[in-house]
Parts: structure tokens; C-alpha cells; sequence
């Protein structure tokens, strides 16, 4: 069984880095915006769907980054194979989403099982150690060693 994820990164005029804080079935991610690819979607429609749900933010796919070459199995089912596939987005619309001020700044109602936020890491700070899943890591140097 394979679940074909796509994300989007962005970097702002500030050399920011956009990602999500996501409390997911009891943990504590961080992970470039994105999600999964439904049935009869292409991967670039996916991308831009993905991101006016999550950030109301419309987006155009820049340039492909990277897909998984390598065997990841789902931190979530521990039977599903991860495949992955990274664009590099730029906006279309001013940015208007609510941005977390620290990591994990949310409140979880009692009975919520996701809840997640964006905030801006900047360059610097910005690495593999920044994000949480094994795929987004390799993602992270790829984008701190080409942009």
C-alpha cells in the first residue's frame, strides 16, 4: 500500500522558510505544508488544493524539489510505504494566514485529535533538525544547499 504525500515550500523575501506545527494522533510534528494526494489529482493541483485548505493561500508551483528514492514506511500505520514529492511555491494571493509566534503555540481542545499552525523560521535557524519526518529532513538540507 503507498501513500504519495506533496508539499510545498516556500521562502520569503525575509529568507524564511514556511512550515507547519501539527499535533497528530498524540505527537508533535513539524513538517512543510501539504498533505495527501486524492484519487484523479494531479501532484502540482494537489500542492495548490492543499495549501488554500490549510493556509488560504494560493500558490504556483515554481519548480520541482525532490521525490522520495528511498523506502519510508508511515510513522502512522507502520504498513504504508511514504512517497513524497516537494515543489518549490511561490505565493499568489498576500499572505493572510495566522502564524504560530514559537513551535507548537496552540491550544488542543479535549477530544481533538489534529491541530496545526504555520510559522516563519528563518534562515539560519532553518536545517534538518528543524523539521520532524525522516523525508523532510533530506528535503531541508536539499533546500539549505541549493537556495
Amino acid at each position: 500500500m503507498f501513500n504519495v504525500r506533496v508539499y510545498g515550500i516556500m521562502i520569503n523575501e525575509q529568507k524564511q522558510v514556511l512550515v507547519s506545527d501539527e499535533y497528530i494522533r498524540g505527537g508533535y510534528y513539524t513538517k512543510f505544508p501539504g498533505g495527501g494526494l486524492e484519487f484523479g489529482e494531479g501532484t502540482i493541483e494537489c500542492v495548490i488544493r492543499e495549501w488554500q485548505e490549510e493556509l488560504n493561500q494560493q500558490v504556483e508551483v515554481v519548480e520541482h524539489i525532490y521525490t522520495t528514492d528511498f523506502f519510508q514506511i508511515s510513522a502512522f500505520d507502520n504498513k504504508t510505504q511514504i512517497i513524497s514529492i516537494y515543489y518549490l511555491v511561490n505565493p499568489l494571493s498576500p499572505f493572510t494566514a495566522k502564524l504560530l509566534d514559537r513551535p507548537f503555540n496552540f491550544i488542543i481542545p479535549e477530544g481533538v485529535t489534529e491541530v496545526e499552525g504555520a510559522r516563519w523560521i528563518n534562515w539560519e535557524e532553518f536545517s534538518a533538525e528543524a523539521v520532524t519526518l525522516p523525508i523532510d529532513k533530506v528535503v531541508a538540507d536539499l533546500v539549505k544547499a541549493r537556495y
